[in-house]
């Protein structure tokens, strides 16, 4: 079982969309994938399909240490794709177990269960994805002790880069002294449209900046991908031959290429 964290501290950068619909396309490639929400805002939770009245179980739950996240999960229709949603009550958990010893290692302990879960032993999942808000707090910093590499989706604007070095630094911080395993899986552009200079100029210094960590597959900007969301699904069950639903496809196949080179290494 690979675990992931999606995570940038700007908001707006394609974050939860990339984590819906990668966690779709690796699902339609044959992986049982979960995607754990760990927003407040819900909103992966909101765009794979499960009613906010329905979320009587969530990932607070399992950050309060009263379930763990093989009963939170909740099928969706994808076929092999779960989601552990989230709600409001997240706000309030950060000082709800302030003062616990272990709040940083919460989701890591959650992680460790799953993987021992004896409902799951013929067919546990394979990728675990966690979809974080956009600030480094508690929920980002438990999600990152928790996982194996970080996917970074990176807008093309202005501001990219220096957003950019202050999240290497905290992965940095963290692979210290929480998560010496941490590894930077990759950058993913997102929202781009080659019509833009700016935008190209953008992608083009992330790429001088950060090498062959710029994953080759870029997400354009795409209508549909944004339409997608209000109607409670990934954009690969909305249009799956719009240029969207396609670059996630692209992306998913170009990820677990890159697990094979981390496994041979």
């Amino acid at each position: 079982m690979r675990v992931i964290v999606l995570a940038n501290q700007k908001g707006g950068v394609g974050k939860t969309t990339t984590a819906i619909n990668l966690g779709t396309a690796l699902a339609a490639i044959g992986e049982k994938v979960l995607i754990v929400d760990l927003d407040p805002q819900g909103n992966a939770s909101t765009g794979l399909g499960i009613d906010r009245r329905n979320r009587t179980i969530s990932t607070y739950h399992v950050l309060r240490q009263e379930a763990g996240l093989y009963d939170v999960a909740r099928p969706t229709a994808v076929p092999r794709l779960f989601v552990a949603p989230s709600t409001l009550d997240l706000l309030g958990v950060e000082l709800e177990i302030a003062s616990e010893g272990d709040r940083t290692f919460r989701m890591k302990k959650a992680i460790e269960i799953l993987g021992k879960e004896p409902r799951l032993e013929s067919d546990p999942f394979t990728y675990v994805l966690f979809d974080c808000p956009p600030s480094l707090n508690l929920l980002t910093i438990n999600a990152l002790a928790a996982s194996n590499s970080v996917l970074v989706p990176l807008q093309c604007e202005f501001f990219a880069l220096e957003g950019l070095s202050q999240l290497l630094s905290t992965i940095e911080h963290v692979k210290r002294t929480l998560n010496p395993e941490l590894t930077i899986h990759g950058v993913v552009l997102t929202m781009y449209d080659p019509r833009n200079n700016l935008a190209t100029q953008v992608a083009a210094d992330v790429r001088q900046f950060m090498g062959d960590q710029v994953y080759d597959t870029i997400i354009p900007r795409n209508v549909r991908v944004s339409e997608a969301p209000s109607h409670g699904k990934p954009v690969l069950l909305y249009d799956l031959k719009c240029s969207g639903s396609q670059a996630y496809l692209k992306l998913a196949s170009e990820l677990i290429q890159r697990e094979r080179r981390l496994k041979a290494a």
